[in-house]
């Protein structure tokens, strides 16, 4: 992404969930009423375009085949992930790499009981901020919001600054980032995490494979992706395998790891024939806790 350029990304991962909210209650995966006010009129799923919205979603469809079902399956498991650490004492919320989540806003409870933080690029951020202005008149005040380059600058500085309490039982939302980011970017972030959060805190991340990095994945979907990535300036620079997950995790002070693939995403929504939809089995989402004797805190 250049340096004051909001990410293009993250308006078009608005406009998959745009679409899908605009759906009857019963035909979505996922729901988000406030995807279509953050982004401009013009912006579909394959970016700013006077193309009809669907037309642009089969073209996308066909280029990167399963990443639409993707993002909005996602979106449904982090929405239920993070709905059961609310109902299990959340008491703080971190989004890195916010973008144009709208979380904070849709989750009455996060309004209620909790501080989030939302940590993204300056650029993004401030585009965000106007966007929200609009649609509340003011920021909401139970939001902070921390400018932060993850490849240069320090995550817990930027926190810290903010209000961050590391003694706070707190969710981390980590959602498609990391494969953008460098191996040493990751593990400072991780290492921060693991060092600086109360007990019972946990990440919840998506990931893909060494090999879609690599360019030795030969699926469509993969070389698209990396090819597009690439040609736009935010080449893929981190991968982690399945087979490798539990032990990349536990080595960085992580326990209760877990993770989901396409076949959780397939079977749980979209499992009817009719539908026609399936995910890409080449990104993943994984879970874990805090060890409690990582806490660094005073």
């Amino acid at each position: 992404m250049e340096e004051n350029t909001a990410s293009r990304s993250a308006a078009i991962i608005a406009a998959h969930r745009a679409m899908e909210s605009a759906k009857p209650s019963n035909e979505r995966i996922c729901y988000d009423l406030f995807a279509e006010k953050l982004i401009a009129p013009n912006v579909t799923v394959i970016g700013e375009t006077d193309m009809p919205r669907e037309q642009a979603l089969s073209i996308f469809k066909q280029f990167v085949p399963g990443f639409h079902e993707y993002f909005l399956a996602r979106t449904r498991y982090i929405d239920d992930y993070l709905e059961s650490c609310i109902n299990n004492g959340l008491q703080q919320l971190v989004i890195l790499g916010a973008g144009y989540d709208s979380r904070a806003y849709r989750f009455e409870s996060l309004k209620e009981e909790m501080r989030v933080f939302e940590v993204d690029h300056p650029a993004t951020q401030a585009v965000k901020k106007d966007k929200l202005k609009r649609i509340f008149n003011n920021l909401p005040s139970h939001v902070a919001y921390v400018p932060l380059d993850f490849q240069q600058e320090d995550l817990g500085g930027g926190l810290f600054n903010k209000g961050y309490n590391n003694r706070l039982k707190t969710l981390f939302i980590w959602e498609g980032v990391t494969m953008y980011l460098d191996p040493e970017s990751v593990d400072k972030v991780l290492s921060f995490i693991a060092g600086n959060s109360g007990s019972g805190s946990s990440i919840i991340f998506d990931f893909t494979s060494p090999e879609v990095v690599q360019g030795t994945d030969e699926r469509p979907e993969a070389v698209a992706w990396r090819q597009k990535t690439t040609d736009t300036g935010e080449p893929l620079r981190f991968g982690i395998g399945l087979d490798s997950l539990v032990s990349f995790l536990e080595t960085r002070h992580f326990t209760e790891i877990s993770y989901v693939t396409h076949d959780y995403f397939n079977r749980s929504y979209f499992d009817h024939p009719e539908d026609n939809r399936a995910a890409t089995p080449i990104l993943a989402i994984a879970q874990a806790t805090m060890q409690m004797n990582t806490f660094s805190g005073d």
